[in-house]
């Protein structure tokens, strides 16, 4: 179970799995933002609140904004590593 949700994850937040790959990173994470947006008003109808919107917005905002600066240090870090890992080899 915990496998398939992990894998679900990587599936919708993983920038080099999800079908949103083959687009720039810019443009990537405007419609990651968009659907964030959409989830906040889908709850927000489902609550039957319009207060909710605004905080579930600006939460969706915050976590979108962690998770691609994360993956974005991580995958620089990857590559700054490889290409240590190659100078050290000559």
């Amino acid at each position: 179970m915990t496998r398939s949700l992990a894998g679900m994850w990587r599936l919708v937040m993983d920038p080099e799995v999800s079908p949103l790959m083959r687009i720039p990173k810019m443009q990537r994470f405007q419609m990651m933002q968009v659907l964030a947006y959409m989830w906040c008003i889908v709850f927000s109808a489902w609550i039957g609140s319009a207060l909710v919107f605004g905080f579930s917005a600006a939460v969706h905002s915050i976590l979108l904004v962690g998770i691609f600066f994360t993956a974005d240090v991580f995958r620089r870090a990857r590559r700054n590593t490889s290409a240590a890992t190659v100078r050290a080899a000559d």
